[in-house]
Parts: structure tokens; sequence; C-alpha cells
């Protein structure tokens, strides 16, 4: 079940640049006035996610925060489909060949994902498991 505590309208615009790579022409696309609210030519929902939260705490903890935006499929214009600010799923959206944009992540949106992972707890740690003693190791055999 979701609330407005986990789930906030972002609204921006996407523009293209024209350009010209080693010969070819290209288009780079970038997201421009992000902000909180459904006011702008595009809107997103960025829902935040218990599963989630070891990802959301990298992102916050590195130097430039960043929200990632599904925008379908590489090669066509641009079309939103979803946002996040966990690189795990924006990863997993490039493994789907799918295009992704990124932002800078607005302040508001930092602190609301700080008091979401503080409300919530730190996810734990996802450490291995202790191999038992030869465990996974081919046994020698005394003649």
């Amino acid at each position: 079940m979701s609330s407005n505590r986990t789930i906030r309208p972002l609204s921006f615009n996407i523009v293209g640049e024209s350009l010209t790579i080693k010969g070819f022409p290209t288009t780079r696309w970038e997201i421009v006035d992000l902000a909180s609210g459904r006011h702008g030519p595009w809107t997103l929902d960025l829902q935040l996610y218990m599963t989630e939260r070891a990802a959301y705490r990298f992102n916050l903890t590195s130097r430039s925060p960043r929200l990632f935006v599904r925008a379908g499929e590489a090669g066509a214009s641009p079309h939103p489909a979803a946002i996040s600010a966990s690189q795990d799923v924006a990863a997993g959206w490039l493994d789907g060949e799918h295009r992704v944009l990124e932002a800078d992540m607005p302040l508001a949106v930092q602190a609301w994902i700080e008091a979401y992972v503080a409300h919530h707890g730190e996810a734990p740690e996802e450490g291995r498991k202790k191999k038992r003693k030869g465990a996974g190791r081919a046994r020698e055999i005394e003649a």
C-alpha cells in the first residue's frame, strides 16, 4: 500500500541538443526544470521502496545525488515512463536497452528520501554467508 509519504510527483521538461560525434549527427537529451508538483510538460511519480533503501543511501552519499528517468528506447525520441532514485533500478533499465536520462536530485527530494530512510531504518547489510570449511572445494582422496 502506498501513501503520500512514499510517492512524490515530479515535473520536468526534456530538451534536445543537436550535435555531431565523429561525423554522425545525433541528439543529446537533457532533463531541465525538474521540480516537485504536477506543473511541467512531463510528470512522473517518484515512489520509494523499502527494498531500495541501500541504493537510496548510496545515492544520497554520492558527490552529486541523481534521479534517473526511463525515457523509452534508445534511438527514438524520449518518452518518459518511470523515475527512480536508485542506481540499481536505472542499471536494470539500461540492461533492458532503455534510454535512461539523469538529473541532479533537488535538495527537497534529497531531504524527503533522507527522512524516509531515517524513518524506516537503514537497509541491512547484504553480507556473504559463511561457508563451511571445505564446502565448494574438491576434496583430496588419500590413496
